[in-house]
């Protein structure tokens, strides 16, 4: 048997040995399978999967060879990324299931399983003759394997290389190049156990031990430990992840295992490569299946699908599956599994000491079975039943993988209640919510404002569910043509608003019909292509060939993504096979700035046709001006546009003044800064006479009739009052608001919290401050400030993998600087978080009075000069 380097540790160490591939590895060790399948998902493990095979593949048709011989786009993988593929037979059977690692440009490594090694080795080098500038190397010997699993993992990397940005980017899949004591290690964001926070190590084969050892060191601390190949093979049956010989095979379909969606791909790019005829046809019959539609079941006869066991007992390799007596396939991987039992619901929910079992199974069943279908599984005598599941495990809310348990219907038994009753405890609660909101809770969200009083007033009068559809028609005399009557007064009111607005951002033109941001941005998107396809109407329209924006994870907001508003109007790109979007690049000594020099050389790569600035997370003014200097020297300019939903109501001296600096476009909600209701607006400043004013129309046409009917016209009005308050007092506003949260900023750092930022320039250019609280430590912290009548909300930081692991709160201090807080009451206000959070501290009650001596809203006619109206539109409204 061969043996790994670390083959005396796991002996001196009480590894139970056994043959595994031709290996001799560690089954167990001391603690045993289930513990060691515990602390993997509860802390961390380490596994010695050296024994896998690992392949180098290099040289000027690398690309060329793995194209064909792999079912996966190896084009699409950029430097230091890695995907799932597998390597097909002729027929679209599996020789083997594999990883595959793009180090450099050429520069490829090819992990396969143990057992099918010396046969991968064999079938690929069969295959790379017709490829004589491409070459591959088993260097297995060479370059050890490492795999660290689990919630804690990440902070044991951060403490051995001691730098988190040399770790790979967040997203699963991602590489990075680290030294090690002198040495180069490749860590990549991959591994085979279904947990969020993955890691897989190559180390040169005399630096394993080391890093083995210091792993176990800096680890211990974390409970982390030795994992063997029986915890191993339970997580990855938890995971629903395919071994080979159970759920993989050269009798088996490829389009088989679910992860087949993710494993093959039918780009051209790829050509005419093995199998493809027949992994065609199992794909034609598995979107037939996804989607309910009559299959012959030429290909796909059967599928592996996930079956959760309610009986006692547990299934194994080979048992019957009957559905309805009829059988309809066979177990392929079974076991009794442990978890761990969480406790709470959303974000709330944690994980707790408390153990549990369950039994689960993988099955090679007939295809049509659904999900939700009740089965019966024959085990050594024993009929067990079962559910037909979607899956086991779920990765989505880091740090935790969250097992997913079969549900059950339960009959809900309606209250009896007189017809009264709810309409009574509705306003009731709405009171209690809007007096608590209003006079007892500090509201720190930076996507929130609450309006004026005149504001809310105005948005309830009459034209609240009326219709005022309206369109300019050149050949009636160059005019807004109503398409209703009785909208004399709400046309004047539009017509009074574009001017406010454009006054207040100096701009041109404003489009104030779109109800929301997303909406906005969605409208921009949707005239982008239509004015790209002017010319031609009767072939496909084209999308939008490539977009350049703010990466999600690093603050980019939401709805200029391809997740958002940008999902059906940016091309797919044909190497990547994913939405053809390049994000900003971030600086290393700054990730909540753009990388310029970077960016420069990403524009000229990419030429991208649109450009969209801003964020959800904004802590600095965004280099519009230096973008627009970048690609005023482009043959075919892009346009720039600069998503200010967050921003908006700074828009002047003391931040940013968006037009002046050289921006296109301007999107943004009029309800976080800016002092409105709920709504969104477009803004261009383009001459009448240019060709860009075409673009303009275009804009116009898709707010109305592209994207909105009803324009809701009630918080139009709201509007058009608040933007009458933003330019009478909002420049007194902004600079209050931006010396507020550098003040609360610099209070928080000094009483003790990781401020994120620059503090050369007090951490924060603009209303929020975003507070680092610990890994994943976001929500709880979130959850105790609402407690005590502070609100914020859970951010996740650029190094976070996602909402659930939240770092950080974000706060902005817009709405309360609008309740009269200065500098002084924002330094207070950060000693009463630090007992909150860093003293462990309930003083919600203290907060709430604190909270009472700020409720009248400033930056507006004081109560006093409102008075008299306010009384006239109450009096009118009732």
């Amino acid at each position: 048997m061969r043996e790994t380097i670390l083959n005396t540790w796991h002996r001196d160490h009480a590894g139970d040995m056994v043959e595994f591939g031709g290996w001799d590895m560690p089954l167990r060790y001391e603690p045993g399978i289930i513990q060691e399948h515990l602390t993997t998902r509860k802390y961390g493990g380490l596994f010695d999967v050296s024994h896998m095979g690992r392949f180098s593949v290099n040289g000027e048709q690398a690309l060329e060879f793995l194209q064909h011989a792999l079912t996966n786009n190896a084009a699409a993988l950029e430097e230091c990324q890695a995907h799932y593929t597998l390597i097909p037979d002729e027929s679209g059977g599996a020789v083997d299931d594999a990883y595959l690692y793009r180090i450099t440009g050429d520069d490829f490594i090819l992990v396969v399983n143990a057992s099918n090694t010396e046969l991968d080795w064999a079938w690929l080098q069969d295959r790379i003759k017709k490829f004589p500038k491409a070459h591959m190397q088993d260097t297995t010997d060479e370059l050890s394997m490492l795999a660290l699993q689990g919630p804690d993992t990440k902070k044991v990397l951060e403490e051995i290389f001691r730098d988190i940005t040399v770790l790979p980017e967040v997203g699963r899949n991602n590489l990075s190049i680290v030294q090690f004591e002198g040495e180069q290690v490749i860590i990549s964001r991959t591994g085979y156990t279904g947990e969020p926070l993955c890691f897989e190590l190559f180390v040169p084969r005399e630096t394993t031990r080391s890093l083995w050892a210091r792993i176990l060191e800096k680890g211990e601390k974390y409970h982390i430990l030795p994992v063997g190949l029986g915890a191993r093979d339970s997580l990855r049956l938890e995971a629903g992840l395919p071994l080979y010989g159970h759920e993989l095979g050269r009798d088996i379909p490829i389009f088989a295992i679910p992860l087949a969606r993710h494993a093959v791909s039918f780009s051209r790019l790829k050509g005419n490569f093995m199998g493809k005829e027949g992994l065609r046809g199992q794909f034609l019959e598995f979107k037939q299946l996804e989607q309910g539609k009559p299959c012959r079941k030429k290909y796909l006869p059967k599928r592996i699908l996930f079956i959760a066991i309610s009986s006692v007992g547990a299934a194994r390799t080979g048992d019957a599956v009957f559905l309805n007596d009829r059988l309809i396939g066979e177990v392929t991987s079974g076991s009794m599994v442990s978890c761990w039992k969480f406790e709470g619901q959303g974000t709330s929910a944690h994980i707790t000491e408390e153990k549990g079992k369950r039994s689960i199974c993988m099955a090679y069943i007939d295809s049509r079975t659904e999900e939700g279908e009740e089965v019966r599984i024959h085990a050594r005598g024993r009929v067990l039943d079962g559910i037909v599941v979607k899956r086991f495990l779920s990765g989505e809310a880091p740090p935790y993988a969250r097992p997913i348990l079969a549900k059950t219907e339960q009959g809900l038994q309606e209250q009896v209640r007189g017809p009264a009753r709810p309409i009574q405890e509705l306003v009731d609660r709405a009171v209690r919510n809007h007096l608590w909101r209003q006079s007892e809770a500090v509201n720190l969200i930076p996507s929130e404002q609450t309006p004026s009083k005149l504001v809310r007033l105005v948005s309830a009068m009459d034209p609240s569910g009326r219709y005022a559809e309206h369109k300019f028609i050149e050949a009636l005399g160059d005019s807004e043509v109503p398409y209703y009557q009785g909208t004399e007064f709400i046309i004047e009111v539009e017509e009074l608003l574009v001017r406010e607005i454009t006054k207040f951002l100096n701009c041109a033109q404003v489009e104030a019909r779109v109800i929301s941001g997303q909406q906005a941005n969605k409208t921009v998107f949707s005239a982008l292509v239509d004015y790209k396809n002017r010319l031609d109407r009767k072939t496909e329209p084209l999308r939008l060939r490539k977009v350049m924006n703010n990466n999600l994870g690093k603050g980019g907001h939401l709805s200029a993504q391809p997740l958002g508003a940008l999902r059906h109007y940016v091309m797919v790109d044909p190497v990547a096979e994913k939405p053809a979007v390049v994000n900003f690049p971030v600086r290393k000594d700054n990730p909540y700035k753009i990388d310029l020099d970077e960016t420069a050389r990403l524009i000229e790569e990419h030429k991208p046709e649109l450009i969209i600035l801003g964020k959800s997370m904004v802590l600095h003014p965004e280099p519009v001006a230096e973008i627009r200097t970048i690609i005023d020297a482009m043959k075919d300019r892009p346009y720039l546009m600069y998503d200010m939903a967050h921003v908006l109501g700074l828009v002047g001296p003391h931040f940013q003044e968006p037009f002046k600096e050289g921006a296109d476009i301007v999107t943004g909600s009029t309800h976080k800064t800016f002092f409105g209701p709920q709504r969104g607006v477009i803004a261009c400043d383009m001459e009448e006479d240019s060709k860009d004013y075409l673009l303009w129309e275009t804009i116009q046409r898709e707010a109305f009739p592209g994207s909105t009917s009803n324009h809701h016209l009630g918080t139009l009005v709201g509007l058009l009052m608040a933007a009458y308050e933003m330019n009478l007092y909002g420049r007194d506003y902004q600079q209050q608001v931006i010396s507020n949260a550098k003040a609360f900023a610099r209070a928080l750092h000094e009483s003790g919290f990781l401020v994120e930022g620059d503090p050369a320039v007090g951490f924060t250019e603009t209303h929020q401050v975003i507070l680092n609280v610990g890994y994943a430590k976001g929500p709880e912290a979130a959850e105790r400030l609402e407690r005590n009548n502070i609100i914020v909300n859970y951010q996740s930081i650029p190094y976070d993998e996602g909402f659930s692991s939240s770092s950080a709160l974000r706060m902005g201090v817009q709405e309360m600087t609008r309740f009269g807080m200065k500098e002084k009451d924002f330094e207070e206000l950060a000693g009463y978080i630090k007992e909150v959070i860093l003293d462990h501290k309930d003083i919600g009650g203290h907060i709430a009075r604190f909270r009472s001596k700020f409720t009248e809203m400033s930056y507006c006619l004081s109560d006093k000069e409102a008075k008299p109206l306010i009384e006239t539109l109450i009096t009118n409204f009732l």
